[in-house]
């Protein structure tokens, strides 16, 4: 390892640079030199430089000048600098400190003198030296932690959507329609809720609650779910019943995210005109997390086949839905999910259904796709 220190002689004077180089290089320093302040900076741009012993009268750039420039930059300011001078007004003295330099030396220079405040400085920068050295170690030690941490959290987050997925597919699990549907709305919700510029943790909030909103369909009859033609009025009113159901299971936690779900699942059925259930609500009394599933839920629905219907294309849904704005739907809302069909229907080719034995396989994958929408 090289220990050997590198000090920067400036003075406009050859005799006198010539002086200091005898009395230093001697005791083993490699000596740079530079006639000016100008010329001094750029040998300390060229060369890892130790200590500045610099002349104060000189030409286009003096001591102190070259002493302010050097303290104002990020990459040389920690660098030790003494003032050779033979000025004796302590208005010059302090002008040097307020400068920024580290020492003064006057002439005639005393050789002892000189290499004893050479050894202490050349001490301070090697502890200095040390001390960047440290920190920047220490930086580049927590960026590698943060990161370590960062992907930590990214893959207890795909877990646990993971795990959301796989227990909301118990409340539809007798349906034809299972956990395709239940990843494809929560992916829909979550990419109209990032159009309309809601913010990255109420997102992935939508991501998470979105796939609950049917959660309370695991207390309804098999008769009833799987009914292939329509309810009659004493069958719908038990179909009903599934969003107070699914309420009250999710009512009560201390996660943002199981609160959203509950407001959906009680709410994915309301209506913009006020014809839905289980409460009626109008327009923007409706929260907008549910108006937001309500959408997605619908194409989903619209675009599947279920026990009492057959699928219908991508694009007629979505002219059911832009024919419904402003009565079942939020016009603001379904503008956003115009928008956006395009990668709707990408998500829709993406998640298409498939047989139950296979939907294990996909989980992950869904799970993890929601990074590619931008949530955090």
């Amino acid at each position: 390892m090289n220990n050997i220190s590198t000090i920067l002689l400036v003075d406009d004077r050859s005799q006198n640079l010539d002086l200091l180089e005898a009395f230093l290089a001697p005791e083993g320093y490699r000596i740079i030199t530079a006639v000016n302040g100008e010329d001094a900076l750029q040998r300390l741009s060229e060369s890892a430089i130790d200590l500045i012993i610099s002349d104060v009268m000189m030409p286009v750039l003096d001591g102190f000048e070259l002493t302010l420039r050097i303290r104002q930059d990020t990459v040389y300011n920690l660098v030790p600098i003494i003032l050779v001078t033979a000025l004796r007004d302590s208005k010059d003295k302090i002008r040097g400190i307020e400068s920024g330099c580290d020492d003064f030396i006057s002439r005639p220079i005393d050789r002892l003198e000189l290499l004893a405040r050479v050894r202490s400085l050349l001490k301070v920068q090697a502890y200095n030296s040390l001390l960047t050295d440290y920190r920047k170690n220490l930086e580049t030690e927590v960026l590698a932690r943060t990161e370590e941490l960062k992907q930590a959290v990214k893959k207890t987050k795909a877990a646990s959507l993971e795990t959301i997925y796989r227990l909301s597919m118990a409340a539809e699990y007798r349906d034809e329609n299972t956990g395709m549907h239940i990843k494809r709305m929560s992916l829909y919700a979550a990419a109209i809720a990032r159009k309309l510029g809601m913010d990255d943790l109420t997102v992935e909030s939508i991501l998470y609650a979105s796939p609950m909103h049917d959660l309370g369909k695991i207390a309804i009859p098999d008769a009833i779910l799987l009914k292939p033609t329509s309810l009659n009025p004493e069958e719908w009113t038990v179909m009903k019943r599934h969003t107070i159901i699914g309420a009250k299971i999710l009512h009560g936690s201390e996660a943002q995210f199981i609160n959203v779900a509950e407001t959906i699942a009680l709410c994915h059925h309301e209506k913009w005109d006020g014809s839905g259930y289980p409460n009626g609500l109008t327009g923007a009394d409706i929260p907008i997390s549910a108006r937001i599933t309500a959408i997605a839920d619908t194409f989903d629905t619209l675009t599947t086949r279920r026990p009492y219907k057959e699928a219908i294309s991508g694009e007629e849904s979505l002219t059911i839905i832009e024919e419904s704005a402003g009565v079942y739907f939020d016009p603001v809302i379904v503008k956003a999910f115009l928008d956006i069909k395009y990668e709707i229907l990408e998500i829709k080719r993406q998640f298409e259904e498939i047989s139950v034995s296979k939907e294990a396989a996909t989980l992950g994958q869904t799970a993890g796709y929601h990074s590619k929408l931008q949530v955090s």
